[in-house]
């Protein structure tokens, strides 16, 4: 661990956020917590006794700079992120610490990279983003299943989650996308991001126990593909999610998630399939493990670890699959937050 234990969680009283908190302490970081809503800050404090609040609003950079003072790094939990992320990079770079982030928005992880790949490798920093269920563990488990392939033909995901009870981020995000999306959808097809109209298509998916056979959205395209596709050779990625968890999702009065035990997670499972082939070859990776948003804590917590105990020698923006050994970082989670098993 990096003699500097203070990490700064911006968005840190948000549903993820608290998760990834309580995982920063249980690992033996010092969190600090910040966003732009004090009185959500200090009650979040009540419940930490003797951490630091620093407020910060991304509209005032000098508010970022005082909260990233004397902090090993930051992990921007806040959504959007297509408001957040741009800002709290610009204030990892001047504070020249690490950032980290859950995005799971397509564009705005495309945005990342665009704006900022060179100016973060330039700068000797590491940017590490979409480190959370979405982006970050598709990725994982595609590197994982590729093992020495250089490249794939095509490489299909399939989430089979038994259900998707929306967090206010996960909504407020999704409006943002379908804003800039103009009604569209997101497709990976001949090696590139593209749009499609219509319906996406529902097909029958034989997921991996003890899912089984469901309905499925395909083309339902998440962070993951776009994570996978900057760093593994393949021109067609294909994503698959259970039907169930879809409708979830666009019910007109969507339902929270619900604690169901005393670390706050719910009783939603998921199980994530990732299969690659190529020559008539596959190759695949699962994942199981239970609520979506509280396994992104340990993903990007581990990934925190990596990067600061020196582990990712190379600075730029980096996907979960580029920065670290994935066999190696779904292994070290155990199964206190997920199963992992290559195929």
């Amino acid at each position: 661990m990096a003699s500097n234990q203070s990490v700064v969680v911006y968005g840190a009283y948000g549903h993820t956020g608290r998760f990834v908190v309580s995982e920063l302490r249980k690992r033996g970081w010092t969190p600090v917590l910040s966003g732009r809503d004090a009185r959500k800050l200090d009650a979040l404090a009540t419940e930490y006794p003797g951490l630091t609040v620093q407020p910060a609003s991304v509209d005032e950079p000098a508010s970022l700079d005082r909260a990233l003072e004397g902090a090993a790094a930051v992990i921007n939990c806040a959504g959007p992120f297509a408001s957040t992320a741009g800002p709290v990079i610009e204030a990892a770079l001047r504070a020249r610490v690490p950032y980290l982030d859950v995005a799971a928005e397509v564009e705005a992880n495309i945005d990342t990279f665009t704006q900022y790949a060179d100016r973060a490798r330039e700068a000797g920093i590491v940017v590490v983003h979409a480190m959370a269920f979405y982006g970050g563990l598709g990725d994982l488990l595609a590197t994982a299943a590729m093992g020495d392939w250089a490249s794939a033909d095509d490489i299909s995901i399939a989430y089979g989650l038994d259900s998707w009870l929306p967090t206010a981020g996960t909504l407020a995000a999704g409006q943002v996308s379908r804003q800039r999306r103009d009604g569209r959808r997101v497709v990976f097809a001949n090696g590139k991001i593209a749009h499609a109209t219509g319906a996406a298509p529902v097909v029958e998916w034989e997921f991996p126990a003890p899912v089984g056979t469901q309905q499925a959205v395909s083309e339902f395209t998440m962070a993951d593909t776009v994570t996978i596709a900057r760093h593994i050779d393949v021109p067609e990625i294909r994503s698959y999610m259970t039907l169930a968890a879809v409708k979830d999702l666009i019910d007109p009065s969507p339902k929270a998630p619900v604690a169901s035990d005393a670390s706050g997670r719910s009783s939603q499972t998921f199980v994530v399939e990732v299969i690659a082939r190529k020559g008539g070859e596959e190759r695949r990776a699962v994942a199981r493990g239970r609520d979506i948003y509280a396994v992104s804590a340990p993903l990007v917590v581990e990934a925190l670890a990596r990067v600061l105990g020196g582990q990712v020698r190379t600075p730029g923006v980096l996907t979960a699959g580029e920065a670290f050994d994935a066999r190696d970082f779904l292994a070290s989670l155990g199964p206190e937050h997920l199963s992992f098993e290559v195929r």
